[in-house]
């Protein structure tokens, strides 16, 4: 990317008295941001850190603007939570946090409440900030958990919000974006919510409107507060909530989803209730925005303004690289593409969400969008546990998690069925009344394994005293087995474990007659450790060759300590 120049506008317009933002049913225009921004940036402390944490939309713009004015770049975090701000990086400042949410406890950090400042009159010229000043630093959680900062400079952010106002300007056929105002649901400190709301605002002519609604009901009212034309910026999971809840929606020119790839069928409803034309935008917070399309019209991504993509070869397989535009260094997709050339391509999946079941690969991104394209499916997810959950089973199977009342299970693998390859189609689908999804719609790894284990844990029956095949064991405190075993964290040895087993099969003549007189162990595997005191469930199954499957689980889980096969023996 060529910068002719070593500082950019703050904002997009020249036109001072034209609105910029709606807040409270009240229009705020440009000069007079521009005035407030610096009246709030004179306050800020010197050599400071900004952590934005800002919920209504203009605040945390006024923020942002007033933190490039001091020459300070803003943090971004994914949540206010005490851990992670306590985990933000420091070497570029003293951080202190910029909030307007006066229930907010700060965890150690300065905290600066953020208001309108008063008093300021309108400002008749837009400030210039360096193209190479850091602007914004957007903190993601990675896979430890910890935060994973992506820091962004201001010229190659100008740049990238240019190019998506040209592109969503040139689909919708007009000459820019000025006039259309913005409602969102994503929030500001999201790269999304940042790029299409706030930054398309201020810099991309359009106008934007402070509250972040979250229900159907609350997105209709806002929609209807605004002058039109309007855009709704949006995610699958709200426009899904939206369209099923029946709310009167006014006409809205612009539908704007990311985060998710959106059904064809879902999109159309969306066009059809709210008049308008649904672009989705594909990127990711290493690269900013990347590519669109009008998902009504083909699967297609078309690259944005200068954008390249390109495939090499990685250690894992092709990766792909995507560099020019407002991209300074080429930078690694954690998707798997299919190039159809440098600036088009179709979108197949997260490479960190391919699946093997039984010889076969799909991605969990193609899985979810099949379950959520089934009329009566109002939300779902699939999830591939660690190890099978039945204990006949030798293969890992995924499960579905619906919420979708008006449909069985028997129907949702129905439907699946002429859509998924048969080692992919779940054997179990559990209803629920909601996914735990945050604020964007995203639902993390971690947060559906923990949500998963939790819910099928609450739905494995109690051990019956009557039932034969399933047989609830206490581990003593004092059994001999742990001393020693394993000094400082007492262990139950394997051969124990099988021990129980044997015993509570002689128990059973039905069975002892199948195994035989000197039955022998097929296989065993080992899972998880037993300690003392633990609460077990031994679970048989016959089989039809006379062997016996044997699964422990701790009690109230589906956590599996061990799991094996019993077989008949000779003399």
């Amino acid at each position: 990317m060529t910068i002719l120049t070593a500082a950019l506008p703050l904002l997009g317009t020249t036109d001072l008295a034209a609105t910029l933002a709606w807040r409270k049913g009240t229009p705020i225009s440009a000069g007079q941001f521009i005035a407030e921004a610096q009246a709030l940036a004179a306050t800020l402390p010197a050599g400071g850190l900004p952590i934005n944490l800002c919920q209504d939309r203009y605040l945390f713009a006024l923020a942002l603007a007033a933190a490039l004015l001091r020459g300070q770049l803003s943090l971004l975090p994914p949540n206010a939570l005490p851990e992670t701000l306590q985990q933000v990086p420091a070497d570029s400042g003293t951080p202190y946090l910029l909030g307007d949410d006066p229930d907010f406890v700060s965890p150690g950090l300065p905290l600066l409440r953020v208001q309108r400042p008063t008093g300021v009159h309108a400002a008749r010229e837009v400030p210039l900030i360096p193209v190479d000043q850091p602007a914004v630093c957007l903190l993601t959680s990675g896979s430890t958990g910890a935060p994973q900062p992506h820091a962004k400079r201001w010229g190659p952010l100008v740049a990238n919000i240019r190019s998506e106002a040209q592109r969503l300007s040139q689909l919708l056929q007009r000459r820019d974006l000025h006039g259309l105002t913005l409602v969102a649901t994503v929030p500001p400190q999201h790269s999304y919510g940042l790029e299409s709301s706030v930054l398309l605002a201020l810099l991309g002519g359009a106008t934007f409107e402070a509250g972040r609604p979250y229900y159907p009901a609350d997105i209709a009212e806002a929609l209807a507060a605004v002058p039109a034309p309007r855009g709704l910026v949006s995610t699958p999971f709200h426009l899904k909530a939206l369209l099923l809840s029946g709310v009167e929606l006014p006409a809205t020119e612009l539908l704007m989803s990311a985060t998710a790839p959106l059904s064809p069928q879902l999109a159309a409803q969306a066009e059809a209730a709210l008049q308008g034309q649904l672009i989705e935008i594909y990127g990711c917070t290493e690269a900013g925005q990347v590519a669109s399309r009008r998902t009504v019209q083909g699967d297609i991504w078309h690259t944005l303004g200068e954008l390249r993509i390109a495939s090499e070869a990685a250690a894992q397989g092709e990766r792909y690289i995507v560099s020019g535009g407002h991209v300074v260094e080429p930078t690694p997709l954690a998707d798997v593409l299919q190039l159809h050339d440098a600036h088009h391509f179709r979108l197949l999946g997260r490479a960190n969400d391919l699946i093997h079941v039984a010889g076969k690969r799909s991605s969990l991104a193609h899985l979810n969008f099949q379950l959520n394209r089934i009329d009566g499916v109002e939300d779902g997810v699939f999830w591939l546990p660690d190890q099978p959950l039945d204990a006949a089973e030798s293969v890992v199977r995924p499960v579905a998690f619906v919420v979708a009342p008006k449909l069985s299970a028997r129907e949702i693998i129905a439907a699946l069925r002429t859509q998924l390859e048969g080692a992919f189609v779940p054997r179990r689908v559990v209803h629920v009344t909601e996914l735990p999804r945050v604020e964007t719609g995203k639902l993390t790894a971690a947060t559906l394994r923990n949500f998963a284990l939790k819910t099928l844990a609450a739905q494995q029956p109690p051990p019956g005293p009557t039932d034969d095949l399933s047989v609830p064991l206490t581990i003593p405190t004092d059994h001999p087995a742990f001393a020693g075993h394993f000094p400082g964290r007492p262990v139950l040895p394997g051969v124990v474990l099988l021990t129980l087993v044997q015993q509570v099969l002689q128990q059973r003549p039905t069975l002892t007659s199948a195994l035989g007189p000197h039955p022998v162990i097929a296989q065993a595997k080992f899972l998880a450790p037993v300690g003392p005191g633990a609460q077990l469930l031994l679970q048989l199954a016959p089989q039809a060759g006379g062997g016996v499957n044997f699964d422990i689980r701790q009690q109230g889980s589906i956590t599996v300590v061990a799991r094996g096969q019993f077989v008949p023996g000779t003399p």
